[in-house]
């Protein structure tokens, strides 16, 4: 069995998972991009604040790192993992 700290990695992960805007979100980002909170706003076809709300989940989970220039925030993947992960899954399920 895996240790704990790799399953609690693994759980966090596919929690985020389970959110229709937050697979968007990863699917976005699964290149290395940063996007700011409007450009999320604009992907999803939401308001900034559903975007913020979105974001910030992310970032709680650990999936999300972000850095600010100014008064914007840019948020980009921590580990590039899940969005390959989100990428490969998507395409599977459309194939």
């Amino acid at each position: 069995m895996p240790p704990d700290d790799v399953l609690q990695e693994a759980e966090t992960l596919f929690g985020a998972l389970a959110d229709r805007a937050r697979l968007k979100i990863l699917y976005a980002l699964r290149n290395g991009e940063e996007l700011c909170v409007c450009d999320v706003a604009h992907v999803l076809g939401v308001s900034i604040s559903t975007a913020s709300h979105h974001l910030r989940k992310l970032r709680d989970l650990k999936v999300l790192q972000y850095r600010t220039d100014g008064k914007m925030a840019y948020y980009s993947l921590r580990d590039e993992m899940a969005g390959r992960l989100v990428a490969s899954t998507l395409e599977e399920v459309g194939a």
